[in-house]
């Protein structure tokens, strides 16, 4: 085992633990199934979709199934947390499908994409090792409890409180990321299916004011499904808050933009259009105008 797979195997199970305390904290004051928390069902379920389907993903070395993985898991688990809960009061029903309707658009959008270009770039390195590519599977595990922790939370809560203005604002602003992500999204797949447009870079539309403006959505959207969930949570369940903090932390620091960005500068590095929008366009906020 060289110094990689022990750094990935030591990074898998400090995953596996940080799964296992958002599991203790989100099941505070919340509701069971057969006994069992159901938050913690879901985080078990989180993981486990994982481990199954990167068994033949790592037997055929390919990660094509990666992301619609993570949008099932997604999709799987928000059932799971509403169906399982049994209150389906109104708060409940609007986190569902707010997850239901990113995840399904997301996981189609990434899954057409990786089946147009063949491959994802970010596992090259990761495909031919089975414990750092197992990593980056457990990883996601971790990533949609992350993110999913304050809907799963509020849906498996044993309290519950009428519409108010938490929840309007949330839906609000889970609705301006929303669009931001889908746009950012449509005007990338737009801009790459033009052959003029081979080899080089985007830089119109949302993606003149930011480098990385459907990450920024993303972030804004789980942002507002926080908001909706705040009113009904109580004691541990309130560490689930930290979800917004956590999509920000991983994608601006961990698995998004850094990987994005160093694959854009060894693509697109040293040429003079490419370091003037690196250097004129935020990397994740809006800056509006001309550059």
């Amino acid at each position: 085992m060289n110094a990689a797979e022990k750094k990935a195997l030591k990074g898998t199970l400090f995953v596996i633990v940080l799964g296992m305390a958002f599991a203790f904290a989100g099941s505070d004051s919340g509701l069971t199934a057969g006994g069992v928390s159901v938050f913690a069902i879901c985080v078990m379920i989180a993981f486990v979709m994982q481990w199954i389907a990167f068994v033949p993903a790592y037997l055929r070395q390919t990660e094509t199934f990666f992301d619609l993985t993570g949008g099932l898991t997604y999709i799987v688990t928000a059932v799971a947390a509403y169906g399982l809960s049994g209150t389906f009061d109104l708060r409940s029903t609007v986190l569902f499908l707010m997850v239901l309707i990113w995840a399904t658009r997301l996981a189609s959008f990434l899954f057409k994409r990786v089946l147009r270009s063949g491959k994802d770039g970010r596992f090259d390195e990761l495909k031919p090792s089975f414990l750092r590519f197992l990593g980056a599977w457990t990883l996601q595990g971790l990533w949609v409890t992350f993110t999913s922790a304050a809907a799963w939370a509020a849906m498996t809560s044993a309290s519950a409180e009428p519409a108010d203005g938490w929840l309007i604002v949330g839906v609000v602003v889970w609705g301006v990321g929303f669009g931001i992500e889908a746009v950012a999204d449509w005007q990338k797949k737009r801009f790459s299916a033009k052959r003029e447009n081979e080899g080089k870079f985007i830089q119109e539309g949302l993606w003149a004011c930011s480098r990385h403006p459907n990450y920024l959505g993303e972030i804004v959207l789980w942002i507002g499904v926080a908001l909706v969930a705040l009113p009904v949570l109580e004691g541990w369940q309130w560490v689930t808050l930290s979800s917004p903090f956590f999509v920000a932390l991983l994608l601006i620091r961990v698995s998004g933009i850094p990987l994005l960005e160093k694959r854009a500068d060894e693509k697109w590095g040293g040429d003079e259009e490419y370091e003037r929008y690196k250097r004129e366009t935020p990397v994740l906020l809006f800056k509006f105008g001309k550059r």
